[in-house]
């Protein structure tokens, strides 16, 4: 059976979309320490992907690439085929949006002002604030249950709270291609991750968006995504459906644990349990 990423992919290729991918991408800090070496990747269109990996692989580091954060070293990142290095930056802005990892808010700002930032993208000194971009930001919050709470500070939000006024900002932009998200469920409790969970998957579902996001938890990225991709020192060691890529040998792989992995009793995707430190 053709899974949904492949499906989305074909899609996409038959409507002349490129999508996002690299091509013999070296990734670095300084002459001394490089982090990613030779990488040839694509992330499949209209696909929610998880990018997975032990601290240290090159995970953030690759999406800082991916999001024009950090140049590479050699190679390219190339966006619908172009490199991404050489667009402009607003041009980037109105098809690209990122969710960094534990961004950080100007003191005093309220939920619409931030959210309202999102659009900046689609103004300029001729094109002012306008209906399209009001509707945009009402959907935004709509999208993340925050309608009520768009004229409180962001202070004063709980960590729930704050991360969906992120999400806000980036649901804002209106990116068509690519939500790339850094860990979006850090320092959030149980319930409010499957909630950021849930939404990113929504967007994904019903607005045709490619998802691209780091995630700690494997459990989370066999529920959440239609392609997984495994780093280990800088390399994909397996990519694709996490049904047919996600088993006790990869695990060991690229996290050194020994693990079961069982069908999820809710949505049949690999569930891991672990057991020990592989020796």
């Amino acid at each position: 059976m053709t899974s949904t990423y492949e499906a989305a992919r074909k899609q996409a290729a038959a409507n002349g979309a490129a999508g996002l991918r690299t091509e013999g991408l070296r990734l670095g800090y300084g002459p001394d320490r490089v982090v990613i070496d030779e990488l040839d990747l694509e992330l499949p269109h209209g696909a929610v992907t998880a990018v997975i990996g032990a601290n240290g692989s090159g995970k953030s580091t690759l999406l800082r690439a991916l999001s024009r954060l950090l140049r590479p070293v050699a190679g390219r990142v190339l966006l619908d085929g172009e490199d991404l290095h050489r667009l402009r930056t607003k041009d980037v802005a109105t098809r690209l949006g990122l969710l960094p990892q534990a961004p950080v808010s100007p003191e005093g700002i309220t939920v619409r002002d931030l959210v309202r930032r999102g659009r900046i993208p689609h103004t300029s000194l001729w094109q002012q604030w306008s209906a399209e971009d009001e509707a945009a930001l009402r959907a935004a919050l709509a999208a993340t249950d925050l309608t009520s709470l768009a004229d409180e500070p962001i202070d004063a939000l709980s960590g729930g709270q704050r991360q969906r006024a992120w999400l806000a900002l980036v649901i804002a932009q209106g990116t068509p291609l690519l939500l790339l998200l850094d860990e979006p469920t850090t320092y959030l409790d149980i319930a409010h991750q499957i909630d950021v969970l849930e939404l990113v998957r929504r967007l994904n579902r019903s607005e045709d968006r490619t998802v691209v996001m780091v995630l700690h938890d494997l459990n989370q990225a066999c529920r959440f995504a239609d392609h997984v991709v495994a780093l280990r020192e800088g390399q994909v060691v397996a990519a694709g459906d996490p049904a047919e890529i996600v088993t006790e040998e990869l695990v060991r792989t690229v996290f050194e644990l020994e693990s079961r992995v069982v069908p999820d009793p809710v949505t049949n995707t690999p569930l891991v349990v672990p057991v020990g430190r592989a020796t």
